[in-house]
C-alpha cells in the first residue's frame, strides 16, 4: 500500500522564496502596464523578464523542486505506457461508435414504445 506524504513549506527561507516569487509576479504584471508610454517591445520585454525571474525564484524554493521531481517521475511513467497498434486502436474505436449507434436505437425505441403506451393507450391524449 502506498503512502502519500503532505509536504508544506516548513522554513522561513523557503516560504521568502515563494513569496517573492509571487511579488515577482505582480512587479512584472505592474511593470507591464507602466511602460506602457516606452512602447509594446518593452511593455512585453518587462513582463517576461518578471515572469522568469518568478519562475527561477519558485524552481528554487521545494515546492519548485518537488514540482520538477514530479514532472520526472510522470514523464517516467508515461514511457511504461503501452500504447495500442494502430489496428487495434481502430477497431476499439469502431466497437464504440457500433455500441453507442445500437444504445442510440435501443433508447429511441424504448422512449417511442413507453410514449406510446402512455400517451395513446393509457391517457388517451392522442385521439
Amino acid at each position: 500500500m502506498a503512502t502519500t506524504q503532505v509536504q508544506t513549506v516548513n522554513t522561513t527561507a523557503d516560504k521568502v522564496k515563494l513569496f517573492g516569487a509571487a511579488g515577482l509576479v505582480i512587479v512584472s504584471l505592474v511593470a507591464y502596464y507602466a511602460l506602457a508610454k516606452q512602447g509594446s517591445l518593452f511593455q512585453w520585454l518587462g513582463l517576461l523578464v518578471g515572469l522568469a525571474a518568478a519562475v527561477v525564484v519558485f524552481l528554487l524554493s521545494e515546492s519548485g523542486k518537488s514540482l520538477v521531481a514530479f514532472g520526472r517521475d510522470s514523464v517516467k511513467e508515461v514511457k511504461k505506457v503501452v500504447w495500442p497498434a494502430r489496428k487495434e486502436a481502430i477497431q476499439m474505436t469502431a466497437y464504440v461508435f457500433g455500441f453507442v449507434l445500437i444504445m442510440a436505437l435501443f433508447l429511441w425505441l424504448t422512449d417511442k414504445t413507453l410514449e406510446w403506451v402512455f400517451y395513446d393507450l393509457i391517457l388517451g391524449w392522442r385521439k
